[in-house]
């Protein structure tokens, strides 16, 4: 019997790591109308289109998270039996094309914040060495987000560093949390400051909230569809209020899922001190409305619709939004067409969604 253990045995051996594919073929034929393909031209011009938020995963760094980890990133959902999602790269080019994404930017989820430190750094340097193999040899279609050991933030500031400068990652993908310490604790202060200093983006994906695991259960996959955005809500949120933003002005922060909840709600940072004064810290002083910051967050557009990619252009500034698809989990098959679809947007912004704002923002070339 094929098992995944022996899949990505299977897989490894063929090519040296194994990788996610996005097995997607069926979501693709469930999507209305004709779906963009490459090359994607918005009023004549040619568009480099580039998905900032996009999986892989590595087999030895794999072994070593545990079988837990292997379960939260191989749950089951459409398309996951053996060999159908995490394969070669030369099947995840393709895939790209079918989904008229000409660049990924790739990341590995951090399923290592409970691992012990040593374990950790192991997992994190197979990841970061494997992304930088995969970015030199493919460097017009893939980009990446190294893996940094943050229960340990001096060896982070060290794996940052390294690549950013010797292996050409584009910064880091990170949790929303590490052991219940949310990053805007002190303790994070020099990772962020290295990340300022070297221009490095910080992916932020969530990891759900399993204190209210009791809460998730019944019908609807819960621990995803509330989790995971709420997650990333409660990271953005300490982030402004405790004032991390503001001792950092220059971080590149990138939130998945459209950013969670916040940019649906927004509006009721601005009023939280003011009714409830006594909840808020006298010694935090923020040097902006809790809105104001949003608008130098960046977001993906893992959103679904154009009424809600509408919004959050509304609320936050198209400049600040990227195409996103979660590959290889089949969230979003056609990440491009949700921006085409939308017509509230210039054909300036569709631009700027569609590759332009990943591109400045990454330092790619067009």
């Amino acid at each position: 019997m094929t098992t995944r253990r022996n899949f990505l045995a299977g897989a490894a051996a063929a090519a040296g790591m194994t990788f996610c594919g996005c097995g997607l073929t069926q979501a693709a034929h469930a999507q209305p109308g004709k779906p963009a393909r490459l090359p994607v031209t918005v009023g004549g011009k040619r568009v480099k289109t580039i998905d900032v938020h996009s999986h892989c995963l590595f087999h030895e760094s794999l072994n070593m998270m545990g079988p837990e980890a292997a379960a939260a990133i191989a749950p089951p959902i459409r398309g996951n039996g053996p060999g159908e999602i995490w394969i070669a790269v030369d099947q995840r080019m393709k895939t790209m094309d079918s989904q008229a994404i000409d660049m990924e930017v790739l990341s590995v989820n951090p399923f290592w914040y409970s691992k012990d430190r040593d374990t950790a750094e192991k997992i994190c340097s197979i990841n970061n060495d494997k992304l930088a193999e995969i970015t030199a040899s493919h460097p017009q279609r893939f980009a990446a987000f190294a893996s940094l050991t943050l229960q340990d933030p001096a060896l982070a500031v060290q794996q940052l560093e390294t690549a950013m400068k010797k292996q050409g990652l584009k910064g880091a993908a990170i949790g929303d949390q590490v052991a219940a310490d949310e990053f805007s604790n002190a303790k994070f202060d020099p990772v962020w400051a290295k990340a300022e200093e070297l221009g490095a983006v910080l992916f932020i994906h969530p990891q759900g909230v399993p204190e209210l695991n009791r809460r998730w259960k019944g019908n609807g996959w819960l621990a995803n569809t509330i989790a995971n955005p709420l997650a990333t809500t409660i990271a953005l949120e300490h982030l402004i209020f405790d004032g991390t933003l503001d001792k950092y002005p220059g971080l590149k922060v990138v939130a998945a899922h459209g950013g969670g909840y916040l940019p649906s709600y927004a509006p009721r940072m601005d009023h939280a001190c003011f009714v409830g004064e006594s909840q808020c810290d006298p010694n935090i002083k923020l040097k902006k409305k809790p809105t104001e910051y949003l608008r130098q967050i960046y977001y993906d557009n893992l959103i679904f619709t154009p009424e809600a990619l509408r919004h959050v252009v509304a609320e936050v500034g198209a400049s600040q939004i990227m195409l996103g698809s979660d590959c290889p989990y089949p969230w979003e098959a056609h990440p491009a067409d949700r921006v085409l679809e939308t017509k509230s947007l210039t054909q300036k912004e569709q631009i700027a969604i569609l590759g332009g704002n990943a591109q400045r923002l990454f330092g790619l070339t067009a």
